[in-house]
């Protein structure tokens, strides 16, 4: 079993009971007033394993998944037997680093929730973007699969953009420093792959 499938089924396990436990959703939620006034440290990484909704949550594991066993192959290659470490700090990193700035914007906002796994994915994405550029992203109602390094681009500058602008409810601080994350945190790990980014794309530096 995967890495990348134990953590979809950890994660779909503790969304379902929040589904149906008001109380235990509450508690792992990620509240920036509780983890600074109540020292609830834990709810940085608890809130990434709860969900809105079974739609929330499927939307989530299905590109949880389709990335996370790519950058997990490609980890195996390149770091071996420290693949499991690399890519468990990647998805928690992630996890981390994409709420930070939610609660430096609300740590007197007693209002002010988050869950969901989306900060997380996108540094998988970022991440599997680096490491496979000539791998193509493909929507439901896009025909045709955009190229990676193209849709990379694209979801910085709308993420950005909306982060700044955007009413519509969604963390999108979270996707931007979770894709940054997972960008930088690959290249810290094995700095050639830049080289390689740029070779497999046809581009001699």
């Amino acid at each position: 079993m995967t890495i990348t499938l134990i953590i979809s089924v950890i994660t779909a396990i503790i969304s379902i009971l929040g589904f149906s436990s008001p109380e235990f959703f509450d508690k792992l939620k990620f509240n920036a007033y509780d983890v600074l006034h109540s020292n609830q440290w834990y709810r940085f990484f608890t809130y990434g394993f709860l969900h809105a909704n079974w739609f929330h949550l499927l939307i989530n594991l299905m590109v949880f998944y389709s990335f996370g066993e790519i950058v997990e192959k490609i980890f195996q290659y390149n770091f071996q037997e420290k693949y499991i470490l690399y890519f468990l700090l990647l998805y928690v990193g992630g996890l981390l680093l994409s709420i930070i700035p939610a609660f430096g914007k609300h740590k007197n906002d007693v209002f002010y929730n988050a869950i969901g796994a989306s900060g997380a994915i996108s540094g998988i994405i970022f991440a599997s973007i680096l490491l496979y550029p000539t791998g193509k992203i493909m929507f439901f109602f896009i025909p045709i699969g955009i190229p990676a390094p193209v849709f990379g681009i694209l979801y910085l500058i709308y993420e950005g953009y909306m982060s700044k602008h955007g009413k519509d409810n969604i963390g999108h601080d979270a996707h931007l420093w979770g894709a940054l994350f997972g960008l930088i945190y690959t290249i810290i790990l094995k700095p050639s792959l830049v080289t390689l980014f740029f070779l497999q794309l046809g581009i001699t530096l």
